[in-house]
């Protein structure tokens, strides 16, 4: 009886411990969506196959991202999983600055990428470009002249 109930257990703890099986998540058009974030900003990105346009906020990515190191890190994900030129992806990014933005449509590009081809996942996840970089600037406190800078001391 007691060998009967340890089977029993060990196949649901089998079951339980698989693997999460990753499905391709497309909508109507045949294109990838994924929300990526950084900082304040958040980009919305769509990824489908084409020849490799990148557009953000309606101008190509050289326009919107004028600094090269932004245009770098923008296209690590695509570079890492040697899809250069295969897909064309939009993507439109609110809040934050301009390092935040492209670092926010990094994330959504990778994401979109995951959706589109699961087999991509642990490539980009090996990368470090799914994990959200949960770093924000910290609030101001009371009594406080910036978040930790205290004000003046004066002896008199």
């Amino acid at each position: 009886m007691s060998q009967l109930s340890s089977l029993q257990d060990l196949q649901t703890v089998e079951t339980v411990a698989a693997a999460p099986v990753h499905v391709q998540k497309l909508d109507a058009q045949g294109r990838a969506y994924a929300t990526g974030k950084r900082k304040d900003a958040v980009a919305r990105v769509w990824v489908k196959p084409g020849s490799g346009k990148i557009t953000v906020n309606d101008k190509e990515f050289g326009a919107y991202f004028a600094r090269p190191v932004l245009q770098m890190v923008l296209q690590q994900p695509i570079v890492a999983a040697a899809r250069d030129g295969q897909f064309d992806i939009v993507a439109t990014v609110t809040g934050g600055g301009l390092s935040g933005q492209a670092g926010a449509v990094r994330h959504g590009i990778s994401k979109a990428l995951t959706y589109f081809e699961p087999g991509l996942r642990p490539v980009l996840k090996k990368g470090g470009f799914l994990t959200r970089d949960s770093r924000v600037v910290e609030r101001k406190k009371y009594g406080k002249a910036k978040a930790r800078r205290s004000f003046q001391f004066s002896k008199r």
